[in-house]
């Protein structure tokens, strides 16, 4: 079983939403958890300026331009 993603992201990135839709293709929209980096002043000082970034097993993989082999790489891991 693939370990269960997490996408941080925030409202009018555009990074983020072809990350999103990427996800989606591969994994489903249920395969996936995205968090709004905005709904925590924790969470936006650590991302505000790297997302998105794609976290598994609750280490951050991938940031900012995010592709199907770099999804796959760091799923596999």
């Amino acid at each position: 079983m693939l370990p269960r993603p997490t996408l941080y992201v925030r409202n009018g990135c555009h990074l983020c939403e072809d990350a999103s839709v990427l996800l989606d293709a591969m994994l489903g929209a249920d395969g996936w958890d995205a968090v709004d980096i905005e709904t925590d002043d924790d969470l936006l000082v650590r991302y505000a300026h790297r997302i998105p970034v794609l976290a598994v097993d609750g280490e951050d993989r991938l940031e900012l331009m995010i592709t199907r082999p770099d999804v796959e790489a760091a799923l596999a891991r």
